[in-house]
């Protein structure tokens, strides 16, 4: 896949496939626009599809992870870098026009990191608020520093939130918190997202890269495949019946337990030794 300074963002390959983004314009809080989440999207897609790639992770510089949208640069910015893919019209000049660039940009980005079977982090380093927001909470995992606050204001100028914070918030708070959190336009620190369940950790701001990628770099190390199939039956869990649920879980598992993952596995059980995955990756 293609690596470089791109719309926004720069993006490396590190040790064990470890893809990492990084929002690269601070002076702007690291505010959103069209290019940004189009080239997001294509690179992500990229990711996806480039098996050298096992893990991708998205941070942010300075003291914002992702302020939300840059409404000031929205349709027009200098981002530096080299675009992935051509400009569109980003939309939002009537109502179906909003309807179509939600739908076919924003929306999209999250839905592809969710959609992806790799498994994805986001390391908070600071201000994430309604887009930064919802693209963490899009992410498998959440690593926060303790200089970070997260939250969604839209209310506070009469807006909706609209890229699908509010679906992923019932998932992990439940209706009743999810709705104090929203209506009451709640903005809060590290800490408090950690007792709610909105990360998984909370770190000093002066090791977030480092325990980012111890994270990032034992998920490399796991079995790819049946970890990849893992994340899609924990996630399709909450919208299967029972039996639906059981029926996905059994067809998942004939693949897993065939593969050589899984006979590497029980062979370094036998042997009493550190199981090596992924051999077929790196043949």
């Amino acid at each position: 896949m293609k690596t470089g300074a791109f719309s926004g963002f720069d993006l490396t390959i590190r040790d064990k496939g470890i893809a990492w983004f990084q929002f690269n314009t601070p002076e702007r809080l690291n505010g959103m626009t069209t290019a940004i989440k189009r080239d997001l999207i294509e690179a992500v897609t990229q990711a996806q599809m480039d098996n050298d790639v096992r893990v991708l992770v998205f941070t942010g510089t300075g003291r914002a992870f992702c302020a939300g949208d840059d409404l000031k640069a929205y349709k027009s910015a200098e981002l530096g870098g080299l675009p992935l893919v051509d400009p569109i019209p980003p939309g939002h000049e009537n109502p179906l026009s909003t309807y179509d660039g939600l739908r076919t940009i924003s929306q999209q980005l999250n839905t592809t990191v969710r959609n992806i079977d790799k498994l994805t982090i986001c390391a908070i380093n600071g201000v994430a608020i309604q887009t930064g927001f919802s693209l963490a909470l899009s992410c498998d995992f959440r690593i926060a520093s303790e200089n970070a606050r997260m939250g969604s204001a839209t209310l506070r100028f009469g807006l909706l939130p609209d890229e699908g914070g509010q679906y992923l918030l019932v998932r992990l708070l439940g209706v009743a918190k999810a709705m104090e959190f929203m209506m009451r336009k709640q903005i809060i620190m590290a800490d408090r997202a950690m007792e709610l369940g909105l990360v998984n950790q909370v770190v000093p701001a002066d090791q977030l890269e480092s325990e980012t990628m111890a994270l990032a770099s034992e998920l490399a190390d796991g079995p790819q495949v049946s970890m990849r199939l893992l994340k899609k039956s924990i996630l399709n869990a909450a919208e299967l019946s029972w039996e639906h649920a059981l029926d996905e879980i059994a067809s998942k598992t004939a693949i897993s337990d065939h593969h050589s993952d899984a006979k590497e596995g029980v062979a370094a059980f036998h042997d009493k030794r550190e199981a090596k995955f992924n051999d077929w990756l790196e043949s």
